[in-house]
């Protein structure tokens, strides 16, 4: 286990004895050769006194030291892909989240160095992806069975206990809700004009799940009614406070990440939205380049689907993805929008790039 390798000491006797446990929970590097080992590396065994330890390949290198060509410590995640995609499997399947020393026992590493292979693999930690799993196989199965009960059986779970006491902290909301188009919810929601017409905010217990834009508030909230259907819905003044806090956002986006949030999305999806947030106001990418990024180049249609079912227009930024050619993509809520959305925030980066330079 990763906390077997906390002092020096255990580490070098992990290092002295090749310990194949020791894994990725840390690095050495040797002062009279300039190069970074995995404990386990086959190379002949240094003194003591050349030896530094390093949490990771950046600290390592940072120092000074370049990657063994023995061990390749640098590329310790790119031989771990099958055992990578059989722990996916595992997760996937499983009703409540499996062990992290279970997972890395299976994948033959240890806890500390499957965690960090997990998450450069997938972009996010085993447990998120257990979590994120979960809410899928929920909601798909919620639309198509006829009763609850079925439904959560089907989605792999072996008791209604465990799946009730956690319903909310996976899915965001009540679990009936996506069978039964929000039943047993309460969704407060409020209007407002905006520079760009009128903007709708509704809102879960668990935070923001709706900014739509349009040019008719009564067919925005129609639309609302439609997605929960059965929902408690309310037009309520007391909500007027975020209302306004999203038309602030419209003409400062920087104030996106202040709002509580309630996105509801599979683990992909989830990816693509958090992908989107982190593009800086006035700057654009494509969806070829989110797709690269998240480590699945050939995903460029999933990456376009998932930015096409954003259901929080501006404070997850879709509008800032554009075709390959740099030509305007589609957009939900109106290709004019989005244009004035790219025009309000470049002019915005311009403005503060010339203030920048005047201090």
């Amino acid at each position: 286990m990763a906390s077997s390798f906390l002092t020096d000491a255990q580490r070098w006797r992990a290092v002295a004895g090749r310990d194949r446990q020791a894994g990725g929970a840390f690095l050495y590097s040797v002062r009279t050769t300039g190069v970074y080992c995995r404990p386990d590396c086959g190379a002949r065994r240094p003194l003591r006194d050349n030896v530094r330890f390093h949490d990771s390949c950046a600290d390592a290198e940072r120092a000074g030291f370049r990657a063994c060509k023995r061990c390749r410590p640098n590329e310790a995640g790119q031989g771990h892909r099958a055992a990578i995609a059989v722990a996916c499997r595992v997760i996937g399947a499983a009703e409540t989240s499996p062990r992290l020393d279970d997972l890395a026992a299976t994948a033959g590493l240890s806890p500390h160095h499957f965690h960090r292979v997990f998450k450069a693999a997938t972009g996010v930690t085993p447990r998120a992806y257990f979590l994120a799993e979960r809410r899928r196989r929920v909601q798909v199965a919620l639309t198509r069975r006829s009763t609850t009960t079925r439904a959560l059986y089907d989605a792999g779970f072996g008791s209604s206990a465990s799946f009730y006491e956690s319903a909310r902290a996976d899915l965001g909301m009540a679990v009936r809700s996506y069978r039964r188009g929000g039943s047993g919810e309460r969704i407060r929601y409020g209007l407002a004009q905006c520079s760009l017409g009128v903007v709708l905010v509704a809102a879960s217990d668990a935070g923001v799940c709706a900014i739509a834009l349009g040019d008719d508030g009564e067919a925005l909230v129609r639309d609302l009614r439609a997605r929960f259907a059965n929902a408690e819905l309310a037009d309520d003044r007391a909500f007027r406070n975020q209302v306004a806090a999203v038309v602030a956002m419209v003409d400062d986006p920087a104030k996106a990440r202040a709002l509580p949030l309630d996105v509801r999305g599979t683990a992909f999806q989830q990816q693509v939205w958090a992908a989107l947030r982190a593009i800086p106001a006035g700057a654009t990418t494509t969806y070829a380049a989110i797709a690269r990024q998240l480590k699945r180049p050939a995903a460029v249609r999933a990456v376009a689907r998932a930015v096409a079912t954003n259901a929080l227009a501006v404070v997850v930024p879709c509008h800032r993805v554009v075709r390959s050619d740099g030509a305007m993509a589609g957009y939900r809520w109106g290709v004019a929008r989005k244009r004035a959305l790219l025009d309000k925030e470049g002019r915005k980066r311009v403005l503060l790039a010339k203030e920048a330079k005047k201090r």
